[in-house]
């Protein structure tokens, strides 16, 4: 029980990584709010998660400062704290550069990059107060590598990245780590539209011969959310299989 007592919030945890984190993390004792835009679905996965442990949903829009704000009050008022957020919420509107408008390239800004500066804006002031905290953003290599047409992806992915940095190295005397994980393919139901002669073109070239299952990532948040990683903050973790050595 790597994660007993804590009260973790999990955003854009109705489906994917993000639901799967909040069953590894129930799992290892946490009590975990699911924030999602998708309100049937976050209930759903709410209901089914609380088999094993203390499980709720609130329906919070990251992009929203002020109901992020409300939305972190109502947990530390109902649980008492706030001891980890994972910072998973995010989307992709793929277009290459001379193809991209102006909305498309703000509103994959607006959700992954800005939502995550919403959240841990406010989060950090509770964890500061009570001087612990662990904060987990989702990169993704990449943010490292970049990639054909995905400019607004790739930009803040790496924003999360040098975001990361610059928190670790602010908020560490305040007893908060920072970190990221940065996933290659992952198998989510994003993934799995596409095309299978892509799916198994990346497979190939992986040197572990598969793609990523959400279960591989919710371990790495696992595993940076506990206090096997008490000495670690402001690292990105790449979980890929080795897809870009």
């Amino acid at each position: 029980m790597k994660l007993d007592g804590k009260v973790a919030l999990i955003t854009g945890g109705a489906a994917g990584i993000g639901k799967s984190t909040a069953e590894a993390y129930l799992k290892e004792g946490a009590k975990v709010v699911i924030w999602d835009v998708n309100i049937e679905a976050g209930k759903a996965v709410s209901e089914e998660l609380s088999v094993i442990g203390d499980c709720v949903f609130d329906s919070v829009d990251v992009v929203d400062y002020d109901a992020v704000s409300a939305g972190i009050k109502k947990i530390v008022d109902q649980f008492g704290a706030l001891d980890i957020l994972v910072n998973n919420a995010g989307i992709t509107m793929d277009r290459s550069l001379l193809k991209m408008d102006v909305a498309t390239w703000q509103k994959v800004i607006d959700i992954n990059l800005t939502g995550v500066f919403n959240c841990t804006r406010v989060a950090a002031e509770y964890m500061a107060e009570a001087k612990s905290g662990v904060i987990l953003n989702a990169s993704s290599v990449v943010g490292i590598y970049g990639n054909f047409g995905q400019t607004n992806y790739v930009a803040t992915k790496s924003g999360v990245i040098g975001m990361t940095k610059t928190w670790a190295k602010e908020l560490g005397r305040k007893g908060i780590r920072v970190n990221a994980v940065a996933p290659g393919f992952i198998a989510t139901e994003m993934v799995q539209k596409m095309p299978e002669n892509v799916v198994e073109g990346i497979s190939a070239k992986t040197p572990l011969g598969r793609m990523g299952k959400p279960e591989d990532i919710a371990n790495a948040y696992v595993f940076l959310a506990s206090d096997d990683a008490a000495f670690i903050t402001g690292t990105t973790l790449s979980v890929d299989g080795g897809l870009t050595i």
